[in-house]
């Protein structure tokens, strides 16, 4: 099984030193704590989040905002808007800028969809998270530093893959999101050592191309 990489394209970055206090409030951010934001748009959403938390691993930032559009890049409303906005805030600009390079090196480098069949039409994300920042941490109900299996497919690939995965190893379900999300797919959040994180997100990956290749079964 060979997985070919769905690059995420990042499509803006934008930071406010000194956000007004009405805007720091209405993305979720506290004015006595946070002075600047950080926004990104990107083409893939899960992908982002991951980033996202990745960025509370290499600065002082807190994500106060995270939200995906309907029905996903496909079907953006603007050349800029893609699938998702994220947002952090810090105290100072200086911590912004740390975090979305941190960001950044994730999408480019780490964090990314995979084809899983010959027509490119479905697309799988069986990601590995080894240590959790402070987002998705919080987010999954985990703890900081848990290892999880982030894993996201189109509905039924994924509702059958998912089956799969928490067979595959000994691991636990933290979050499932059913179909459809605003982007028409299915999540999950699996918990567990690296090790068994990885083995699930393998058989997940392994029975989405199987579905995808066998729809009828």
């Amino acid at each position: 099984m060979i997985l070919e990489p769905i690059y995420p394209k990042i499509l803006s970055m934008r930071v406010l030193p000194h956000a007004h206090d009405d805007i720091l409030r209405s993305y979720g951010a506290d004015p006595k704590k946070h002075a600047a934001l950080g926004l990104i748009t990107c083409d893939q959403d899960d992908p982002t989040f991951v980033a996202l938390d990745e960025a509370t691993k290499n600065a002082n930032v807190d994500v106060v905002f995270a939200r995906s559009f309907y029905a996903g890049a496909g079907h953006s409303s603007g050349r800029l808007s893609g699938e998702v906005l994220g947002v952090i805030a810090a105290e100072n600009p200086d911590e912004i800028e740390e975090g979305m390079q941190a960001m950044r090196r994730c999408l480019e480098h780490d964090a990314c969809f995979y084809t899983a069949d010959a027509s490119g039409s479905i697309a799988v994300f069986p990601h590995i998270i080894s240590s959790l920042g402070t987002y998705l941490s919080k987010e999954a109900g985990l703890s900081l530093g848990d290892s999880m299996a982030y894993l996201v497919a189109p509905p039924i690939e994924a509702t059958v893959a998912f089956d799969a995965a928490l067979k595959a190893a000994d691991v636990e379900l933290a979050k499932l999101f059913t179909p459809p999300t605003e982007t028409n797919f299915a999540a999950a959040w699996l918990s567990g050592s690296l090790s068994d994180c990885q083995a699930a997100a393998e058989a997940f990956a392994r029975i989405v191309v199987e579905v995808g290749n066998q729809p009828f079964g």
